[in-house]
């Protein structure tokens, strides 16, 4: 059994991190789920969380956090997720309860509270988790490691170079990169790998509840992605979480990775050591391939059991 705390910014990628690591309680104990600005503004990807969970009827732990980056202004991503940020579906409107509106010391407190060593999924820029280790360093021997969607060491997506999570807080990353807590990257160069087709998406919208609300979620990500030039849609934060379950359908290598943070093109780059006589210490597992059939095929079956839970108002295995 894992211990994880969530931090995200849905975001339809992170919504579907975020119901199949629900999917899968018996495998991973969510700790809590704490929000950043990021894909959207923080009110609204905290309204999104409390949709979803309330969408769950679920008991866990939600608290808010940073509006935007350390230093700059939150750039959010409209085109992508919608001015919503996650649109295209319906949300119940439900009073899903906030624990807290101060993640950082929410996160502090679980951590410190836990018997055992927690590992964080971060989804989002990394600017609470920054803030966290940085204000907090007494965590730094609780947390096994951290597993993220960020980076990418051959190209970018927010720029040529950057990705959009990296490049919306590249201190806050920087500052994680360096913070000497085994880190996991599931970067761009595996993200664009684990995509779901429009043929797989259509089939959750013939099944139960729970697929029909993640298939109309998907069915408006892969519609907008095309503006991007995808022709089936990248699950990015999805990999988070599949690999904390399944970690043997990835590949990886170990690299030293840094952030760089100078204003101009090469701003929220991650980029790697990969000389054979490089004397830096290799700081990152780098995700770089991923078996997209047991990758989608694992997400399918979690929504099918989602499904079987709400006609049977279960909610853990």
């Amino acid at each position: 059994m894992k211990h994880i705390l969530i931090d995200c910014d849905p975001g339809h990628d992170d919504a579907m991190a975020i119901l199949t690591a629900y999917a899968n309680q018996d495998k991973l104990n969510i700790l809590g789920i704490t929000t950043v600005g990021g894909n959207q503004t923080l009110s609204k990807v905290t309204k999104n969380a409390q949709n979803l969970l309330g969408f769950l009827n679920a008991k866990i732990p939600l608290a808010s956090g940073q509006e935007g980056p350390l230093i700059r202004k939150l750039q959010a991503a409209p085109e992508a997720h919608g001015e919503g940020g996650l649109d295209g579906y319906s949300f119940e409107e439900k009073e899903y309860p906030l624990t807290s509106r101060n993640a950082v010391t929410f996160l502090r407190d679980r951590i410190l509270q836990c018997e055992e060593q927690v590992t964080i999924a971060a989804m989002g820029p990394l600017t609470n988790i920054a803030l966290l280790l940085k204000v907090f360093p007494k965590v730094h021997s609780k947390i096994e490691r951290i597993v993220l969607m960020g980076g990418g060491l051959s190209h970018g997506n927010c720029t040529e170079l950057a990705e959009f999570n990296i490049y919306v807080d590249p201190e806050a990353a920087k500052i994680v990169f360096q913070s000497g807590i085994p880190l996991v990257m599931a970067g761009l160069d595996v993200t664009e790998k684990a995509v779901i087709t429009e043929v797989e998406i259509e089939s959750l919208r013939n099944k139960g509840r729970v697929s029909r609300m993640a298939g109309d979620l998907m069915k408006f990500y892969y519609e907008s992605g095309k503006q991007f030039g995808f022709t089936d849609s990248p699950m990015h934060d999805l990999c988070v979480i599949a690999y904390l379950l399944e970690p043997e359908i990835f590949q990886g290598t170990y690299w030293h990775v840094e952030v760089s943070t100078e204003n101009g093109k090469t701003r929220g780059l991650t980029y790697a050591d990969c000389r054979l006589s490089g004397s830096q210490e290799k700081n990152v597992f780098v995700l770089e391939e991923v078996n997209r059939q047991r990758f989608v095929q694992l997400f399918l079956q979690s929504m099918e059991y989602l499904d079987t839970c709400h006609e049977n108002t279960c909610v853990n295995k």
